[in-house]
């Protein structure tokens, strides 16, 4: 949300669209400005909270269900997208997605109601999370893996901040639209492409409809806690079955199988909760434990998770001299420290290390964990892979600020 997403190499399925073909073509940067600004947008609403509630007429807890839609559209999107991308190649996926960007920041940006601002939204995220796959499925390597997501991390930094500053000089519509930065990516990455043949395949519908019910389901956990499980379960048998039936399908079974894909995914979204929760949260919290004005909070918020954007992009590119199992042991154990010193600290630079730490934890995990998590799957479900892992990571993004909402900002 702000921060960012995923990871593996390849195209989408046949021979032809081999990861290496693919990222030869398409330049890193390009690549990054394709998918990193549905960050920005993402976190633009974290400073604004408040004037955007009194604006609606709605207290500040409803109004974050513009962050929470966002979040969720992006979570179910991301499969849905990678699904496009198996069965009809990157070319129609990018298109789809840039239209899909499009049409929601009209909406956004007119809507005079706030369930029609929650559309808007809904429709841009899925967009993102079209856009974001095809970058993601561009990428080839740990190391251009990691410029995109310490590219979320610089974005979703810089987009508190500049939420604030377009919300004050014009609007927090204005505010809202920061993800249609995207776009002029679209252009080069469609020349960079290539045509593709569609998948022999079928579409399954089956599988998709009912990972869109369990992540819909698991996003409603923090405002309905034994409903939404109940509902979760409810689903998640009957998608287990079918992933049985149909090994090839939605959810490719190899995936079930894999130990990697199942760690890697569930750390992300765990990493990805704490940080989406941190960053809505510590504003609220230095607020109140210290004198800071909004500007400093919003100033040294921002310099915190450049910071720790920065640091994850290191943590990526050392990543392989390191080992696998040194980087997952930092990572867990400065995971677990950053909520912590949140819930106690009163001093407000140290407020600010826990969000360089929470943006450092979440971006870098990305680049790292997003390649082990399809290292199981065959070259044509990679596409599957990276959109599933993706869902993981932006579940994260959906309970984060519903946490922060249900926890501190009431």
């Amino acid at each position: 949300m702000s921060a960012q997403l995923v990871a593996a190499p390849t195209t989408a399925s046949a021979p032809p669209r081999t990861a290496k073909a693919a990222a030869g073509l398409v330049p890193v940067l390009w690549l990054a400005l394709l998918a990193t600004p549905i960050a920005m947008g993402a976190n633009a609403p974290v400073l604004i909270l408040p004037g955007m509630a009194r604006s609606l007429g709605v207290p500040t807890s409803t109004a974050t269900w513009l962050v929470t839609v966002f979040a969720w559209a992006m979570t179910v999107g991301s499969p849905l997208c990678a699904g496009l991308i198996r069965q009809r190649g990157l070319r129609p996926a990018l298109l789809v997605s840039a239209a899909a960007v499009a049409t929601g920041t009209a909406v956004v940006a007119t809507a005079p109601w706030l369930p029609l601002a929650l559309t808007g939204r809904a429709v841009q995220a899925v967009g993102g999370a079209g856009l974001v796959a095809v970058a993601m499925n561009l990428a080839g390597s740990t190391r251009r893996m990691g410029v995109i997501t310490a590219g979320f991390g610089v974005l979703g930094a810089s987009g508190p901040l500049l939420g604030s500053l377009l919300a004050d000089a014009v609007s927090w519509r204005l505010a809202l639209t920061l993800s249609a930065v995207s776009l002029l990516a679209v252009p080069m990455v469609w020349r960079h492409t290539r045509r593709t043949p569609p998948a022999t395949t079928t579409f399954d519908a089956t599988g998709a409809g009912l990972v869109v019910a369990l992540a819909s389901a698991l996003v409603l956990i923090p405002t309905a806690p034994l409903t939404a499980a109940l509902a979760a379960l409810v689903v998640a048998v009957p998608l287990v079955l079918h992933a049985r039936r149909r090994p090839d399908g939605f959810v490719p079974a190899v995936l079930l199988r894999s130990p990697a894909f199942i760690g890697s995914a569930l750390l992300a979204c765990a990493f990805s909760t704490s940080y989406f929760a941190l960053l809505f949260s510590l504003p609220r919290l230095i607020a109140q434990r210290t004198t800071w004005s909004t500007d400093a909070i919003g100033t040294g918020q921002l310099v915190a998770l450049l910071i720790g954007s920065a640091l994850s992009w290191l943590l990526a590119a050392s990543a392989g001299r390191l080992g696998h199992r040194t980087v997952l042991t930092v990572l867990i154990t400065l995971g677990a420290l950053a909520p912590l010193t949140a819930a106690f600290a009163t001093w407000g630079p140290l407020l600010l290390v826990t969000a360089t730490v929470a943006v450092l934890v979440s971006t870098g995990s990305n680049a790292v964990l997003s390649v082990r998590a399809a290292k199981d799957a065959p070259g044509h479900q990679r596409p599957t892979a990276i959109g599933l892992f993706v869902l993981c990571y932006q579940l994260g993004g959906a309970l984060g600020p519903a946490l922060a909402a249900l926890l501190v900002l009431k």
